[in-house]
C-alpha cells in the first residue's frame, strides 16, 4: 500500500467500527497510530481501551477532546475546568500527549468574541500545570470561521497561537488541521510560527469538498476528493520542524454508512496517494 509509518486514523473517521473492531483493522492493515474520542473511549472503559491498544502496540495520537471554556456562568465554568481535568487524566491512562481542545462558541445571548476568547485564556491557565504535570500537552484547534458562533471562536491559526503563546509551548500548542484553515492565506506562516516555538502538537488531515451538507458539521470530505493540497500543507508543516503522526480525522455521513474496514482501507490508500 505504501509508507504507513506516519499515518494514524481518528476514531471518529470510522466510528461504525467497535474499539476491538478499530483495533484489529488497524493491525490488519498496519495502521500504526489512532486518535481516540473520550465518549467511545468512556464507552467501551478508559482502562480497558488503554490495554486494548497498548497490548495491540497501538501508538494513540490524540485524545479528542477536551474545550469548550467559554461559559459566563460560574457554575457551567467551574464543570468545564472539572471536565477537562477529567480529560487530561484519560489521555494520561491512555498513553497520549495531546489532548485537542475545541474552545466553545459564543454564549447564549452574548456576542462579545473578545470575552469568550479571554475565558478560554483564563481556562488554560488552570488546566495548563495540571497537563503538564501529568505529560500532557494542549492543543487549541481553531475551526473554521463558520463554526464560530456555535462551536468554536479561535477560527485562525494566528488567534490560537496568540492564545497559546501566553504559557509554556509544552503547555500549550495548537493542532493544524488542513480543513479549517487551508483558505487563510496567513495560515503557512503562522504555521512557520508555531513550528518555531515548539507549539504543533497535532497535524489532522480532511478534504473541503462543496456544497456542504445541511449542518454543515459532517461535511469534512475524504483526502483526494476535494480543493485541498495536503502534500503542499504537509510541506508547510515539515518545513516547521514537525515529524510526528498525521491524523486523518472525517465527520462524513456517507463514510459512516459503509462498511469501516472499507472505510479505514481505503482512508489509508488516499493518505499515501495525497500524502505519502
Amino acid at each position: 500500500m505504501g509508507d504507513l509509518s506516519r499515518f494514524s486514523i481518528n476514531q471518529m473517521t470510522v466510528k461504525q467500527l467497535s474499539m476491538p473492531e478499530l483495533v484489529d483493522a488497524c493491525l490488519e492493515l498496519g495502521v500504526p497510530g489512532v486518535g481516540l474520542w473520550r465518549e467511545p473511549v468512556q464507552a467501551y472503559g478508559v482502562e480497558a481501551t488503554a490495554k486494548l491498544v497498548r497490548d495491540a502496540g497501538l501508538a494513540v495520537t490524540t485524545l479528542c477532546r477536551g474545550g469548550f471554556f467559554t461559559a459566563i456562568d460560574p457554575a457551567e465554568r467551574a464543570a468545564a475546568v472539572a471536565d477537562n481535568r477529567r480529560a487530561i487524566d484519560e489521555a494520561a491512562t491512555l498513553g497520549t500527549q495531546v489532548l485537542v481542545l475545541v474552545s466553545g462558541g459564543l454564549p447564549a445571548g452574548s456576542k462579545d468574541l473578545h470575552g469568550a476568547r479571554e475565558r478560554i485564556a483564563d481556562a488554560l491557565a488552570e488546566l495548563g500545570p495540571y497537563a503538564e504535570e501529568h505529560g500532557v500537552k494542549l492543543a487549541i484547534e481553531p475551526l473554521h470561521p463558520m463554526y464560530a458562533s456555535d462551536r468554536c471562536v479561535v477560527s485562525t491559526l494566528t488567534q490560537a497561537l496568540d492564545l497559546a503563546e501566553r504559557f509554556p509551548a509544552h503547555q500549550v500548542g495548537v493542532t493544524v488541521d488542513t480543513y479549517h484553515i487551508w483558505w487563510d492565506d496567513n495560515a503557512p506562516a503562522q504555521i512557520a510560527r508555531a513550528g518555531a516555538g515548539g507549539r504543533i502538537h497535532t497535524f489532522q488531515l480532511a478534504d473541503w469538498t462543496t456544497p456542504l451538507p445541511e449542518g454543515v458539521l459532517n461535511g469534512r470530505g475524504q483526502i483526494g476528493d476535494g480543493s485541498i493540497d495536503m502534500r503542499e500543507w504537509k510541506g508547510y508543516v515539515e518545513a516547521a520542524g514537525y515529524t510526528g503522526p498525521i491524523e486523518v480525522e472525517l465527520f462524513n455521513d456517507a463514510l459512516w454508512a459503509r462498511d469501516g474496514h472499507e472505510v479505514l482501507a481505503e482512508t489509508a490508500h488516499r493518505f499515501v496517494e495525497h500524502a505519502g
